[in-house]
């Protein structure tokens, strides 16, 4: 039997291969019940594995990219969702200043939105939270105490020690953390955590860095110069006359973000003398990581002009650089997490891509995009990479954490 829509079934991922949007084969399908491999034609999913998910920061920039994404999830149903007090009670279209460029979908115009409090979510198998990082950690706090999954887009958790900084398409191997996390907390937690997503400046440059590092081994020394897209600064965002016709070479501690969490990401895990875990901040073999941020009149997208130097003498060639990003494939799309891209990097021959108006939306933005490979007369390697900052930089990122979890029983609780 065909599938009748996406949120009936979901392909199988495997492969790498750089084949043309327009001429990719039909995906197999993994049958989660039976863990077969179900060839075209499609079969429908299991009608009852389906969780229940609350979006905290609804009415937000986020919030409204969760709610679109989540909309036509094959097996996420959103159940609740949370905003400020003032927003509370009221129908979600009444509540919110909706910016997406679809209409709000009918599941949630009419929902009715509540206080940001553990007891309204607690049929939630998972809660993603696009708050605002000045109210973000208190509230995370207490889901994650009531033994809620929170998946978060604030950065108020990003350098918790005990708290993975997960990229999905690059450091899924830090969800080991999760049990020392619960295991730490008096009493300890059962199934409450907290995921955090990378800042979108350190989501675009990490994963390239990532598939360089898996192919050619640690990276010793990488600067980054990022434009910056204004919807990255939220909603109503940079003032119209700080940003048209001009950019501005300062975005208050994103340089900070983008030099600290590369190595927490990139980095892998230690036990230490106590016994405990610890990201060891890529301590192995030290990398230099030196970033400078401008904001520039693009809407969406990320773009970054990067230069790498490897610790192996003598160091890949372009053109290996080249095959070696074109071969990156993610766990999170081996194991079929629905969101997670084909291509992990997309590798642009062209000589002037990526571009952001051009490239941004391809794989609905869950990748990222990189050209311009050539050798660096400084370093070793330099490359610009592209990715959409509102979407796998953000809530697509969130969204493909939980996918991941949820496939790997990490988070149950079925609708």
């Amino acid at each position: 039997m065909a599938c009748r829509s996406r949120a009936e079934c979901f392909p199988l991922r495997s492969g790498s291969a750089q084949t043309p949007p327009e001429s990719l084969p039909p995906s197999p399908l993994l049958d989660l019940d039976t863990g077969l491999v179900v060839e075209p034609p499609y079969i429908p999913m299991s009608p009852g594995r389906q969780y229940k998910v609350g979006v905290l920061g609804a009415t937000g920039t986020v919030g409204q990219r969760f709610i679109a994404l989540l909309a036509e999830h094959p097996f996420f149903v959103i159940h609740a969702l949370g905003a400020s007090a003032r927003s509370a009670g009221k129908p979600y279209n009444k509540a919110v200043n909706w910016k997406q460029t679809q209409p709000i979908p009918s599941a949630v115009r009419e929902m009715i939105v509540q206080e940001c409090k553990p007891e309204h979510f607690q049929e939630c198998a998972v809660v993603f939270s696009g708050l605002d990082a000045d109210v973000a950690g208190d509230i995370e706090q207490s889901f994650r105490l009531a033994e809620l999954a929170v998946f978060s887009n604030a950065k108020n958790y990003r350098r918790d020690p005990h708290v993975p900084l997960i990229v999905p398409l690059v450091n899924t191997s830090h969800y080991s953390m999760i049990p020392q996390q619960r295991a730490l907390h008096q009493p300890p937690l059962k199934k409450g955590f907290i995921v955090t997503n990378a800042n979108c400046s350190t989501t675009a440059v990490v994963v390239p860095l990532a598939a360089l590092e898996r192919a050619f081994g640690p990276i010793e020394s990488c600067i980054i110069t990022t434009m910056q897209a204004i919807s990255g600064a939220g909603y109503p965002g940079v003032p119209s006359l700080d940003i048209v016709d001009n950019i501005v070479p300062y975005i208050s501690g994103e340089e900070e973000k983008i030099e600290w969490e590369t190595l927490k990401i990139l980095g892998g895990l230690a036990q230490g003398d106590d016994g405990l875990k610890a990201f060891d901040m890529h301590a192995k073999q030290p990398l230099r990581v030196s970033a400078s941020c401008n904001r520039v009149p693009v809407i969406e997208g990320h773009t970054e002009c990067v230069s790498v130097r490897f610790a192996r003498r003598p160091p890949p060639s372009p053109q290996q650089v080249r095959e070696a990003l074109q071969a990156y494939t993610s766990e999170a799309y081996t194991i079929g997490c629905p969101s997670a891209p084909r291509h992990t990097v997309f590798v642009h021959e062209e000589a002037d891509r990526p571009q952001p108006r051009l490239d941004r939306d391809y794989q609905s933005g869950a990748g990222v995009c990189v050209g311009r490979v050539r050798q660096c007369r400084v370093l070793d390697i330099k490359f610009v990479v592209l990715a959409n900052n509102v979407a796998i930089g953000a809530a697509t990122s969130s969204i493909i954490n939980a996918e991941y979890a949820v496939l790997k029983g990490i988070v149950g609780g079925q609708a």
